[in-house]
């Protein structure tokens, strides 16, 4: 198994083209207030976690203008989650959509397809800046990893599946968020959409492995995959998808404007504690892997 090591970068924006509206600087405020923690009041703990991805993690085929995988971590307080975040989303839709039916996918809503056909531009401007204010306001911590597959094969490493190299990233990073918020000894859920019957049996596979030991601390992880149908219509493995490609394209792209990554880049886990947000996330809530030349992990 390769050893993973942290890897730092700078990104850049990606959803500029999607969610392109002015920011408002006051939004996170409460981000910088620490919470008291609390212990969990059941047996599980008091945050979950939502999943997807963006790009496939195939090396023998580059996408040109696409070559990364990257894979997303939405954490969630599980009382805000409920009490606010799902309530927003689905307010939304019935205000667009006049239901809550409508599963809500990037790639869709990007290409304009289905029901994201929008009557004019100020239709379109609207749902957009309406979307973009529920993830500005949306509490959540990010962790996420870019997987450079460029650069994998030059390194030669055909052999490495991005996914499973993303997933092992992430679940060490989760594990030390869960330390950070006193939550290590319970079980958190992580919840994956389901993505055909031979991925899933890799995927639950790598899952466990990771979380019986094969880390970085040799030690067993308090983690529970739950796999779920496509068709589910979580509020939380949607907004997954909203942020997965625009890291991706981030990345790829650090010279173009950045502006909705203002929004994103307060939310990655990050050195400096709540206090910080928004800095001190290379390497730490985000990962670039493999690590560039120029850059050393922490």
């Amino acid at each position: 198994m390769v050893r993973r090591k942290r890897p730092t970068s700078t990104l850049e924006d990606g959803l500029a083209a999607q969610y392109a509206l002015p920011l408002s600087g006051n939004s996170n405020a409460t981000f910088n207030e620490r919470p008291r923690l609390s212990a969990p009041t059941g047996k599980y703990s008091n945050y979950v976690v939502y999943v997807d991805e963006s790009g496939d993690h195939g090396l023998e085929a580059l996408d040109d203008n696409y070559p990364v995988f990257v894979l997303s971590f939405c954490v969630f307080h599980k009382n805000h989650y409920a009490q606010n975040v799902v309530p927003a989303i689905e307010a939304f839709k019935f205000r667009h959509f006049g239901h809550d039916t409508v599963v809500l996918h990037e790639h869709e809503i990007r290409k304009e397809k289905g029901a994201f056909r929008f009557i004019d531009r100020a239709h379109k401007r609207a749902f957009y800046d309406e979307l973009t204010a529920i993830i500005e306001t949306s509490k959540f911590i990010l962790i996420s990893c870019v997987i450079d597959k460029r650069r994998l094969r030059e390194k030669s490493q055909l052999g490495s599946n991005p996914y499973h190299l993303a997933l092992g990233f992430c679940l060490e990073t989760l594990f030390e968020l869960m330390q950070e918020k006193d939550q290590h000894d319970y079980p958190t859920h992580v919840v994956v959409e389901c993505r055909g019957a031979k991925e899933d049996r890799d995927l639950e596979l790598e899952f466990r492995r990771v979380c019986d030991g094969e880390n970085r601390w040799s030690k067993r992880l308090p983690f529970r995959i739950v796999l779920a149908d496509k068709k589910t219509n979580s509020t939380g493995l949607q907004l997954a998808d909203l942020v997965a490609r625009p890291i991706g394209i981030a990345t790829l792209r650090p010279t173009q404007e950045n502006r909705a990554f203002e929004i994103l880049k307060q939310k990655f886990f990050c050195s400096g504690g709540r206090k910080q947000l928004g800095s001190g996330y290379e390497g730490w809530g985000l990962k670039i892997y493999p690590v560039p030349d120029s850059e050393k992990p922490r």
